[in-house]
């Protein structure tokens, strides 16, 4: 199974936006899809996770400000982010997860949201 490639990161003013995008290769169904974080010296957390099927949840921090989406025909699932919060810096990942319980991370990219 391939690994994802994450990208899109980079610095933004607070109140802005950014969209991630992961792309995906696999001949597998991904049973889901989630974007986690990590921002200096607290731990990964998860931040919008998505089923192969379509329905989405995201953690309370987010809700109301990211959107988690897939298009299946470029086999890629975004993260879009507004109104950014400096709180909101951090390494996005995405992780994939198959039937199998197997999971993949991408290598992660950067997102810095200045005040």
């Amino acid at each position: 199974q391939a690994q994802p490639v994450e990208s899109g990161g980079g610095l933004v003013q607070a109140g802005g936006s950014l969209r991630l995008s992961c792309a995906v290769s696999s001949r597998d169904p991904i049973a889901w899809y989630r974007w986690h974080r990590q921002a200096p010296g607290k731990q990964r957390e998860g931040v919008a996770f998505l089923r192969g099927g379509g329905s989405a949840d995201y953690a309370d921090s987010v809700k109301g400000r990211f959107t988690v989406s897939r298009d299946a025909a470029r086999n890629t699932v975004y993260l879009q982010m507004n109104a950014l919060e400096p709180g909101d810096t951090a390494v996005y990942y995405c992780n994939v997860q198959f039937f199998s319980g197997e999971t993949r991370w991408g290598q992660g990219t950067q997102v810095t949201v200045s005040s």
